[in-house]
């Protein structure tokens, strides 16, 4: 159950929250570096082998890809309403990630001497959309819109099949609103190992996004190097910030939010400068639990990482969240735009008690694919620059290669590198002969 506790920083609960991490056990890694070899000789003949294994028992290699029948029977099923959702959540992603495209430019300089950056799409994108616990199609218009703005050419998608060879009519409903024509039935470490090699049907890509289970994380961190990866992400975690003007009701709410993914791992943390809400918070929490259905997976992980910390004053729980460095903060306080202005570490901020942190992960724009475990110290959330890649181009003339060549061969002979420095000095021995 969730606990009140004083706050220090030398907590043992809080060091454990703060020390959480994404291991992996032994046996996963052989597992999964075996089934990456396997596919990687074995092609699409091995692939097919995993899927009858560990996703449903199709009838051959042909029947991994997605039918356009299949994808126009699952825009049936869904209802109206559903679909006009998703054009909104859209819409919205798309016009939060817009301004983030990145430009090529020039600079010129007076002697005709040109430098270029050339910013250019990623080619072929893998996405990975889990659908084991729950179908996540907000995972793939996280991970594709922003591939689309980018100028991504081709999108293959993933999506584990349901034991009968069927895949949820809500996930192929939003791929096929999206333009995704490219769909595979295949989960696990399998899939990331057909995306990094290539295997039968399935073709290699340049770079795999998407969350998954232990065995897709761990398959990610070993074929990165082959391919480009957005990251090993860790479980879901949120900390809340709050003061006596917050519901108990809306915090318990959200805390739950996160922690229902069902990992057992996942993380729920709230500071408060006030004793009273904290215990609101957590009779809040105990009623709520009762009533969910993943109820044992939530308790096992708030019993790990979840707590209702007492601080001394705000100040002292936004330095705690910072060390933190929470995938989602939500700031629910009389003023939390001047907490804002001192977050240091956070994958997401929701301010007010009507940002609730749902709405980023569906609706809001803003991109739910954020670091997890900490990663917020140094890392950011998905967005379009992730899909795109930079080409520098440099066009020297003969006159500034005379001007500076020689500070050239003095740089490349402090490094001890003489065949660097011969490649400038032929050209200004030619110069000077001239």
């Amino acid at each position: 159950m969730l606990e009140v506790r004083t706050f220090s920083p030398t907590d043992e609960r809080f060091l454990e929250i703060v020390d959480r991490a994404a291991d992996f056990d032994n046996d996963i890694g052989v597992t999964v570096a075996n089934i990456i070899a396997d596919v990687r000789t074995g092609g699409g003949e091995a692939l097919l082998k995993y899927v009858r294994q560990f996703d449903a028992p199709l009838p051959d290699e042909a029947a991994l890809r997605v039918t356009p029948e299949e994808i126009a029977a699952a825009r049936s099923q869904v209802s109206p309403e559903f679909m006009e959702a998703i054009r909104d959540a859209v819409a919205n992603i798309r016009r939060f990630h817009e301004p983030q495209i990145r430009k090529s430019y020039s600079v010129e300089f007076p002697d005709s001497v040109v430098l270029s950056k050339r910013v250019l799409p990623i080619s072929r994108v893998g996405v990975y959309c889990p659908a084991g616990t729950a179908p996540l199609f907000s995972s793939m218009m996280m991970n594709t819109v922003p591939a689309q703005l980018a100028g991504v050419r081709e999108i293959a998608v993933a999506i584990p099949p349901r034991k009968d060879g069927s895949i949820s009519p809500h996930m192929l409903a939003v791929a096929d609103y999206l333009g995704l024509k490219e769909i595979y039935k295949m989960g696990g470490a399998h899939a990331i190992a057909a995306f990094t090699h290539g295997a039968g049907v399935v073709g290699r890509v340049d770079k795999i996004v998407g969350p998954g289970n232990a065995y897709v994380a761990m398959a990610k961190r070993q074929v990165f190097g082959l391919v480009g990866i957005d990251s090993v992400a860790g479980p879901s975690e949120i900390v809340i910030i709050a003061d006596r003007t917050a519901n108990p009701r809306y915090i318990a709410a959200d805390l739950l939010s996160q922690v229902e993914h069902g990992s057992g791992y996942e993380s729920g943390v709230v500071f408060t400068d006030d004793r009273a809400l904290a215990d609101g918070v957590a009779a809040e929490t105990a009623a709520l639990l009762s009533r969910l259905e993943r109820s044992d997976a939530i308790e096992r992980a708030l019993s790990r990482y979840g707590a209702v910390y007492v601080c001394r004053d705000l100040d002292e729980a936004l330095a705690a969240a910072n060390v933190v460095a929470p995938e989602h903060l939500e700031i629910q306080t009389e003023n939390p735009e001047r907490l804002l202005a001192i977050v240091l570490n956070a994958g997401a901020v929701f301010l007010g008690p009507w940002s609730t942190e749902p709405i980023g992960d569906y609706f809001a724009g803003t991109n739910h694919v954020l670091p997890t475990t900490g990663a917020a110290r140094f890392s950011s959330g998905l967005g379009v620059a992730d899909f795109q890649k930079d080409m520098s181009v440099i066009r020297y003339t003969r006159d500034r290669l005379k001007a500076t060549g020689d500070k050239v061969i003095t740089l490349a002979e402090g490094e001890f590198l003489t065949a660097h420095a011969h490649a400038v000095r032929v050209r200004m021995d030619d110069i000077r002969d001239k």
